[in-house]
This record gives structure tokens, sequence and C-alpha cells, in this order.
């Protein structure tokens, strides 16, 4: 039996109907602000962002709902002050449209402990700001004799190396626009028990990309483009004034 046309017609408009009705899950991430162990009486910001410009973000501890805010600019912060030992814990944040539980995030670890190694400093070489495909390296120094050091990027919720005595940098052959971003380390030893050190001042790595200088080539060949349009109008207007010249009698 053939269904007639209209019927057709009419359940694809409904299938694309609920498409639109039910939103899909969209990715969601979490990561401290700034990242690090942070010492007791000290603060965080714990960001849950997606990419959506409504609904909400539940902030969850080891399980447990603490607090809801709502997206401002895709982004919710949840800030802690003065933490103690009870903030540690994993922390996670759903997303909510309309009620619904659209995703959730994976989970960023508080740590709270004293600090007691002096402060690292991080720098960066050929310099902060470099072009597309440059090669980087970070160094991690600190006065005193240390076990490890963790890089740090913030946006990211995990460490992003560890460098050590034997390896104290952190290489990057060829740089891309996604590795910008604001970089620090935090060192410690790890003997009897673990000692820590302050976070590093943060470091801003720019990347100057590729499409930088596309654009500089769109440019020049949308010049050269209206050239040659001139030269053609101009040959063209050359040519109708040689035919529309009288003859010889």
């Amino acid at each position: 039996m053939v269904l007639p046309v209209t019927y057709v017609l009419a359940f694809g408009a409904w299938l694309v109907a609920q498409s639109k009705a039910t939103p899909s899950a969209p990715s969601i991430s979490i990561f401290l602000k700034p990242p690090g162990v942070i010492p007791p009486g000290g603060s965080t910001t714990i960001c849950c962002s997606c990419q959506r410009d409504r609904g909400n973000f539940v902030l969850y501890k080891d399980g447990r709902q603490l607090r809801t805010l709502e997206l401002r600019g895709s982004r919710a912060e949840f800030s802690i002050s003065n933490v103690t030992q009870k903030d540690r814990g994993a922390y996670s944040c759903h997303y909510l449209d309309g009620g619904i539980v659209l995703a959730r995030s994976e989970t960023v670890e508080v740590m709270v402990q004293e600090f007691h190694l002096p402060k690292p400093v991080l720098s960066v070489l050929p310099g902060h700001e470099v072009a597309a495909g440059a090669h980087v390296i970070f160094r991690c120094t600190i006065a005193h004799s240390i076990s490890a050091c963790f890089l740090y990027l913030e946006g990211q919720v995990k460490v992003l190396d560890v460098l050590s005595k034997e390896r104290d940098y952190f290489n990057i052959s060829r740089v891309y626009e996604g590795n910008g971003g604001r970089y620090s380390c935090q060192c410690f030893t790890r003997n009897t028990s673990f000692k820590w050190s302050a976070v590093s001042n943060t470091l801003d790595l720019v990347v100057r990309g590729y499409a930088d200088y596309t654009w500089v080539n769109v440019a020049r060949l949308a010049l050269g483009a209206v050239v040659l349009v001139l030269l053609g109008l101009i040959m063209a207007e050359a040519t109708c004034s040689r035919r529309r010249r009288p003859g010889p009698r």
C-alpha cells in the first residue's frame, strides 16, 4: 500500500519538529581558576562551561548537590573563599535545560594543603608571543631541592605535565593556536609526606595562528583581482574606442 504524499510530508515535518524540540547533549567542561593546590584560608573558583547560552549548572561535591547557577556567557562560576579541609573533595557539574539533565562533567579534585616551599618561577622560550609552528619550551625553577613540579594550563581539568629533576622543562615542538593560554606551575616534595609550594605567577602564551597570515594573503589576492578588473575595463574601453573611430573615406 502506498501512503499519500500528504501523509509522508506531514510525518517528515513531525520528525523535524521533534528533533528541534529535543535538545542534544552538549559538551561541557569543568576546571579550577586558578588551578593547583590551595592553602587553608585561600580561595578558588570552580568553572563549568558549555557551548550553550541558556540553562543552569548544578555543582556536586562527592556526589552531593551543593548549588545551582544560571549560565552567563556559556559559563557558571562557583566561588569558594576561605577554604578549609572540609572543602577538599571531587567536584562535578551537571548541565540542565528546562529542568532536564543533558550532560555531566568529569570530576575536578580540590586539594587543600599548607605551603612550605618557596614560590617557583615559570618561564618560556623564545617568548610570550610566538608564531604558529614555533618551538616552545616551558621551564619551572625553584630555589629548593624538589621532587617534581606540575605544569598547569587554565581551562584544563588535568595537570598538563609533570616536571622533574631529570627533565625540568616542557617542550612543544610545533605550537598551534590551541596551545595558547594562561600557564602556571607548582612544585612539591614527596619524601615521608607531601610538601607544596605556592603556585607561580601566571604566564600568558599568545600563538599567532596561520589565520592571521591567511587574511593578509586574501587581502593581497583581492587587491590583485581589483587591479585585473580595472585593466580589463581599460582594455575594453580602448577596444570600443577603436571600433567607434570612423574609417578612412
